[in-house]
């Protein structure tokens, strides 16, 4: 029993070995990794990372193949890096960076929109040597939730505002600097300045309206005035006409102008007769 009980013993790490290895099945040891749920600001990007895994023996030109569904695990494709498609609601918007040595890949989604909220399938296809063609997707997918871009917004404006205040030295007082506005005042201030540029763009097109408004009604006054005086020397002086008066010569003779009754004159007065002086002789 020595030299049987000795062979067994050197048997057993060998057969311990066997049982503990398992080998890979090509029945079930295939899938597709990738993040349960992603979020992302309107008008941002995201990118959709992915791995794979099997155990087939690929051909020699395995013809690797990714595609992307969306909505839910038969849903519609939306990009297809063999047949190179991409969906028209993401044209210029979607890209694939694929690392076969890796077996992963990153899907690039940029200037995303509201629709864009949706779960996404990235599906693997691959030419193997005995198995043909195959094709295995992800079941649960990704589920991408787009948010408001005035959200992300506000959460990098508290972040700030959190720093800011970790670094703010608090003054004599107590009081420490003032936190950075939030959302709605800067808006507000924005709004503000626009209201004060069209205020100031009204006055200044009021205040040249206005000068060029006098300046017109000056040089009216001018020409109105040269005018006068061009027409005061241009016009000659004014001399009545005499219209002469016609004789006709008449057969009759003419007739007696009545006449006058003249007053007698006074009679003259006598005159003094003049002293002669006397003479005795």
């Amino acid at each position: 029993m020595g030299p049987s009980l000795l062979l067994s013993l050197l048997l057993l790490p060998a057969s311990l070995q066997a049982g503990s290895s398992k080998e890979c099945n090509p029945n079930i040891d295939f899938g597709v990794n990738q993040p349960a749920s992603l979020s992302a600001p309107e008008g941002g990007s995201t990118c959709i990372s992915f791995s794979y895994f099997h155990c087939w023996e690929l051909a020699k030109d395995p013809r690797l193949s990714i595609a992307v569904r969306r909505t839910d695990f038969h849903g519609e494709v939306i990009y297809n890096s063999t047949k190179r498609f991409i969906h028209k609601d993401y044209k210029n918007r979607i890209s694939l960076d694929l690392r076969e040595d890796q077996n992963s890949g990153t899907l690039y989604i940029r200037n995303l929109r509201k629709k864009d909220e949706n779960r996404y399938f990235c599906r693997v296809q691959v030419e193997t040597l005995r198995d043909g063609k195959q094709v295995w997707q992800s079941i649960p997918g990704t589920k991408l939730t787009i948010t408001d871009a005035a959200q992300a917004t506000t959460k990098g404006t508290t972040t700030a505002a959190t720093i800011t205040a970790d670094l703010n030295v608090v003054e004599d007082n107590g009081s420490s600097a003032s936190s950075p506005l939030s959302v709605g005042a800067a808006v507000g201030v924005a709004l503000a300045g626009v209201v004060l540029i069209i205020a100031v763009l009204g006055l200044i097109v009021f205040l040249r309206w206005k000068r060029s408004k006098g300046n017109r009604s000056k040089t009216l006054r001018r020409s109105m005035r040269t005018s006068g005086l061009q027409d005061k020397k241009q016009s000659p002086s004014w001399t009545p006409r005499v219209k002469p008066r016609m004789t006709v010569a008449s057969s009759m003779p003419p007739s007696p102008s009545p006449a006058r009754h003249r007053q007698p004159l006074p009679a003259p007065l006598p005159r003094r007769a003049r002293r002669r002086p006397c003479i005795l002789s």
